[in-house]
């Protein structure tokens, strides 16, 4: 694969923006669009107290544009969210429905209408992230490209770090005429250059090591392998000089200075290859894991029956929101899920130690969060002897907090979680101090 090198170092070091296009001048236009000073006038949500539990961690129920609006007012969240993660409707055209048959949310916004809701909300979002701030979101390929737009739009196209491609299912047997369609995506910005970044590292397998290092240094019986020792782009200093007699490349520099070069050679840690080609040897030894890369295969969502879920229809691999959480915030940090869902990224920001704000508006949504967090999740296969469509409407939250059966699944280690505090718009149709 090609390596670019500086414009500064061509021949069009010195041409005008006329002759190379700005990236800022790409802009997604369409009808309705709002001006960002509008939406940042929203209206704030008048938010009333459901059930105060804990004071680190607030779940709302509620639209999230006029609670996002309302937590722009708070000085204890404006400009101080860490990480945003929001896996928002994907602009279906459909109705989604929970494992037990229920109404979960509606994803009925398509075309410009939904481009200008997830906008809305975007721009209230980085209003709310720390400078030092990320924001994920988790889309399909309905929506993701003209999403990357608007987000380059609202963050700037050079807070643009990746689009994280998810294997998000097995292998599909398609019977139309296309591909499988086993990916989604996930766009990830930052507010600044400057953002909190715990790099993410996969352990080594024996398979995967002894393949990657495959060298075996017979004096010691230590795994390395070879990497080079020059980098593209010209050097005018003792980079771009002689070293042993040898000069980099065509078009490249040393790595190192000559004297760094000859106490590693000393060291044993340059390889010579018959012709004299010096390489590095980097040990498996000192490697810490294998850095995490854009393509993600292992974070598909319900696996098998074993799977432990809530049953809520878009509900995602946990561990790969653990690995987006620790990635990009650390403990005590703020972290921010304004489509909450099943709640298992507030579940897992609580795991590591992270203090949370969740808003959703679907009351399917909040039920299984509070199910959730006072019962844990059930191995998938339970759900396939769930009460009728019937009886589960017969069945009160109370209910499932009392009945044995219900929870004879569920993981015993589970500790009922309380450390959170219930606002609302309105209060939901359900009992929640029960059964809280």
């Amino acid at each position: 694969m090609a390596t670019s090198i500086p414009k500064t170092k061509t021949k069009w070091a010195n041409a005008t923006l006329s002759e190379i296009a700005d990236s800022n001048e790409v802009q997604l236009t369409y009808s309705g669009k709002k001006p960002e000073t509008a939406i940042l006038n929203s209206a704030p949500a008048s938010i009333q107290t459901l059930w105060s539990g804990g004071t680190n961690n607030r779940l709302y129920y509620g639209n999230n544009l006029p609670i996002l609006a309302h937590l722009l007012k708070d000085v204890n969240v404006s400009g101080k969210v860490r990480l945003i993660y929001i896996d928002p409707p994907y602009a279906t055209n459909g109705v989604f429905q929970s494992r037990a048959q229920q109404d979960a949310y509606q994803d009925l916004l398509t075309g410009a209408r939904y481009i200008e809701f997830l906008r809305q909300r975007l721009v209230l979002l980085r209003e709310l992230l720390a400078e030092d701030g990320s924001i994920y979101v988790h889309l399909d390929e309905n929506m993701a490209f003209h999403v990357k737009l608007i987000m380059d739009e609202v963050f700037g196209p050079k807070n643009y770090r990746n689009f994280i491609v998810r294997r998000k299912s097995s292998h599909k047997n398609y019977t139309r005429k296309t591909y499988g369609n086993i990916a989604d995506y996930i766009l990830f910005y930052t507010k600044s250059d400057n953002y909190v970044w715990n790099r993410p590292l996969e352990s080594w397998t024996k398979e995967r090591g002894d393949k990657e290092y495959s060298c075996i240094e017979p004096e010691t019986g230590r795994r390395y392998k070879k990497v080079p020792v020059h980098a593209p782009g010209v050097r005018n200093g003792a980079t771009g000089g002689l070293w042993k007699g040898k000069l980099p490349p065509p078009g490249k520099h040393w790595q190192y200075s000559p004297e760094q070069l000859d106490q590693m050679d000393a060291r044993g840690e340059i390889y010579w290859s018959a012709n004299g080609n010096p390489r590095r040897k980097i040990y498996l030894e000192n490697s810490q894991g294998i850095p995490m890369q854009d393509i993600w295969y292992e974070f598909r969502d319900s696996q098998n029956q074993n799977t432990k879920i809530t049953g809520y229809p878009t509900e995602k691999n946990a561990a790969m929101l653990n690995v987006l959480i620790e990635a990009s915030s650390s403990p005590g940090d703020l972290v921010l899920d304004c489509f909450a869902g099943s709640g298992t990224f507030l579940s897992e920001a609580s795991k590591l130690a992270r203090n949370w704000i969740g808003i959703d508006e679907s009351q399917e949504a909040l039920e299984t969060m509070l199910r959730r967090f006072a019962h844990g999740v059930a191995p998938m296969g339970d759900y396939v002897s769930q009460p009728s469509q019937k009886e589960y409407e017969q069945l009160h939250l109370l209910q499932l907090q009392e009945e044995e059966e219900v929870s004879t699944n569920i993981e015993p280690v589970h500790q009922p979680f309380t450390d959170f505090s219930l606002f609302g718009i309105q209060p939901p149709d359900l009992e929640i101090a029960k059964f809280l």
